[in-house]
């Protein structure tokens, strides 16, 4: 009962924030009480509805005028669980924080916040790393995260690892106390903080930092109507910022200790929104196509669940014989670290796009379950390489194969 009113809560919530209407506040403080209580099955169902009904849907959308909102309503969420905060104040912060100035000071050390999520943190988090690196040659460079973020990073010299666990399964109460670890360690003299639209701060609500010392990266709204993805905009923002003017996303996990030919990589993943992929026989079709090409072909089976079993599932529907193909299964890392070698890369709008695009990979992308017009212009993979975005608006799985068959001509034939 308490998932099916957590979500209608959620949905009401979210359908008056975009009509325009005041958020009532009775509806969101019955939703924040079911996400903190102390029943687990309530906390979690509220806590999923929050986030994946109502913040995540306004923020997908890439609109101005819905950042306010969105800092309106979930500074009430905060203060309603942690006491020492009053919702005005955190507004009246992030209104000024959110205001572009740029940076004079030096620094001795500079945290990057991560983004959490793998492919963000590439496509954005990794363009303020190169900044920060560049603007500040002689100071620590220190990305603030989850190990498996940092694994992407872990080959480059100039970084290090401010460890921070930050689970989007985790409860409301287990996500926002993550800043009560963060903030201390980030007021040392002589740091700052760059915030690439963190869930850490919960998109720089949580002040972790003396506010000369952070800058804010406001990804929702930076790019106003323009149609440019979110790592030029990183890298628009960093040249106003931080006067670095060549600033790129990049990747840097450890080599594979062996590998294959590069042939093919191919990632089905689709960052636990199943919106974002096309309905059967598409993926079983996908691996037969590709085992067409005579390329060799390494396919990411996830971290087991619902994505092994489906990775599975269309491998033994493609009819590929025993050995045809290589399969890895664990972390990320080590998988990008192959799919950079690779002649080509072929997945859905998941990580694995924004590593090929960073790699100078070139790749096949299959856009499905956008919010928006400007969501999918945002999240497109932007880099020197070769890429070719299949928009799946009418998810028929027969059309959007015979778009990508073309798509893997032209870019074999380079």
């Amino acid at each position: 009962m308490a998932s099916i009113s957590s979500s209608r809560l959620a949905s009401a919530l979210l359908a008056d924030c975009l009509a325009g209407r005041p958020c009532r506040l009775d509806l969101l403080f019955e939703l924040t009480a079911l996400a903190a209580g102390a029943d687990p099955a309530a906390s979690a169902a509220a806590t999923r509805a929050l986030f994946v009904n109502l913040v995540e849907p306004l923020c997908d959308r890439f609109e101005p005028s819905l950042c306010e909102v969105y800092a309106s309503l979930f500074a009430e969420v905060i203060a309603r669980c942690l006491p020492e905060f009053k919702a005005p104040e955190l507004v009246a912060r992030y209104r000024r924080i959110r205001r572009l100035r740029r940076c004079r000071a030096d620094a001795l050390r500079v945290y990057v916040l991560s983004r959490v999520t793998l492919g963000a943190d590439v496509a954005i988090t990794s363009v303020l790393l190169d900044a920060a690196k560049k603007r500040f040659p002689a100071a620590e460079i220190c990305l603030v995260g989850p190990a498996k973020n940092w694994e992407l990073f872990a080959a480059d010299p100039r970084l290090r690892h401010a460890p921070l666990a930050y689970r989007r399964d985790a409860s409301l109460l287990e996500r926002l106390s993550a800043y009560c670890e963060l903030a201390p360690a980030l007021t040392r003299p002589g740091g700052i903080v760059i915030d690439p639209d963190s869930r850490i701060t919960q998109l720089g609500l949580l002040p972790v930092c003396p506010e000369e010392a952070y800058y804010f990266f406001e990804s929702r709204s930076y790019g106003g109507d323009g149609p440019e993805p979110l790592s030029v905009l990183a890298a628009r923002w960093a040249s106003e910022v931080f006067g670095v003017d060549d600033a790129s996303p990049y990747v840097a996990p450890q080599p594979p200790a062996a590998s294959g030919p590069a042939g093919i990589s191919l990632s089905l993943g689709v960052g636990e929104n199943p919106a974002k992929r096309l309905p059967d026989p598409f993926e079983p079709e996908l691996v037969r196509l590709l085992l067409a090409t005579g390329l060799p072909l390494l396919i990411d089976e996830g971290a087991g669940g619902e994505e092994t079993d489906r990775v599975r599932r269309a491998i033994h529907g493609s009819g590929a014989r025993p050995g045809q193909i290589e399969t890895w299964r664990g972390a990320f890392a080590p998988f990008a670290a192959r799919l950079a070698r690779s002649r080509l890369y072929v997945g859905y709008d998941s990580a694995g796009q924004h590593v090929a695009a960073a790699t100078s990979t070139p790749l096949v992308a299959i856009f499905a379950g956008f919010a928006c017009q400007r969501g999918f212009q945002r999240w497109r993979p932007a880099g020197a390489a070769a890429v070719e975005v299949i928009r799946a608006d009418r998810p028929d799985p027969a059309a959007v194969l015979e778009r990508v068959r073309a798509a893997l001509g032209r870019l074999l034939a380079r």
